[in-house]
């Protein structure tokens, strides 16, 4: 019956939308305790915490011995964050005006991490245990940087009690986030559900369903950090994903495990995500941030990227 599925759709939307707006809330107190700015508060926590399941991907994909596994997630995944799921964001928002001045060198840092596997894979036609070292340290030293030099963006704020609460607000946020997972995994469920019974094609569902069910978390995170007026935490939890996958999880899965793969596929889409990477840059660089045509411009390109994958293959 299509019409159990649908409430249990419904629901877990529901739920994926509360659990978004409160994760933006219990963010912004995080912000005011650390005393950093909210975009490197994003960029870290945010980021790192919504990376969680390419992290568990690329190391169960490791263990298994097919790391290239990793490596198409990895990619896919980027590609999504930069077009599809910040363009939905922005687009909601009537565009995201970039308030950070750091946002822009950051932005450089980020292009460049997101290329270094693919330039290691280059190189090496795969991504060996000291080519995996050498991701992580990047990230590591990157992310060490970050919080160190952020600090002179820090927010005075009149009440200072709140910081005995920042024990309560880390569990909350913790909890929010399991809510917003858990939610997340059955809206991909129920939604292939759906799709079967509908009898949609099985590329649809894979292409369409899943793949954005499993950027909900970003998704619902950016809209609402758009539509409560903070569009730093969009922009840094976007930028913070793309650093997390190139850095951390292919370097943790090649580490474990050597990454190869097909070399002619791995290099259409490393090369339309380097362009995506290139292009969401100067977006965020220029005067207007992402306006509204920036963001169609950006959605267009995931829609084009899915066309030519599937022609491709």
């Amino acid at each position: 019956m299509v019409l159990v599925p649908l409430l249990l759709f419904i629901v877990s939307c529901i739920i994926l939308v509360v659990s978004g707006g409160y994760l933006v809330k219990l963010l912004i107190k995080i912000a005011y305790h650390l005393r950093l700015s909210e975009f490197v508060v994003a960029f870290i926590i945010m980021a790192f915490s919504t990376s969680i399941p390419e992290l568990f991907v690329g190391i169960n994909s490791a263990i298994e011995g097919n790391p290239a596994l990793s490596l198409g997630n990895v990619i896919g995944s980027n590609i999504l964050d930069l077009t599809l799921v910040i363009g939905i964001a922005a687009l909601l928002g009537r565009g995201i005006k970039v308030k950070n001045p750091f946002i822009r060198k950051d932005s450089l840092f980020m292009l460049l991490i997101a290329i270094l596997p693919i330039g290691l894979m280059f190189l090496g036609r795969s991504l060996s245990r000291i080519d995996g070292i050498i991701l992580v340290s990047v990230f590591l030293i990157y992310m060490w940087h970050l919080s160190r030099e952020r600090k002179e963006l820090k927010k005075q704020f009149k009440d200072h009690n709140h910081k005995n609460h920042l024990l309560i607000t880390f569990i909350l946020f913790a909890l929010c986030l399991a809510v917003l997972f858990i939610s997340s995994h059955f809206v991909v469920t129920y939604a292939t559900k759906l799709a079967l019974e509908l009898l949609l094609p099985s590329i649809l569902i894979g292409l369409f369903f899943v793949a954005i069910g499993t950027s909900l978390p970003e998704l619902i995170f950016e809209i609402r950090s758009v539509l409560a007026k903070r569009g730093d935490f969009a922009v840094g939890d976007a930028m913070g994903s793309v650093v997390c996958n190139s850095g951390l999880v292919l370097g943790v899965t090649a580490i474990i495990y050597p990454i190869t793969s097909n070399f002619l596929l791995f290099i259409t889409s490393a090369i339309f995500m380097i362009f995506i990477s290139f292009l969401f840059l100067l977006f965020i660089r220029g005067k207007k941030g992402l306006s509204i045509t920036k963001s169609l411009i950006l959605i267009i390109l995931y829609i084009v990227f899915i066309m030519a994958e599937y022609l491709l293959k």
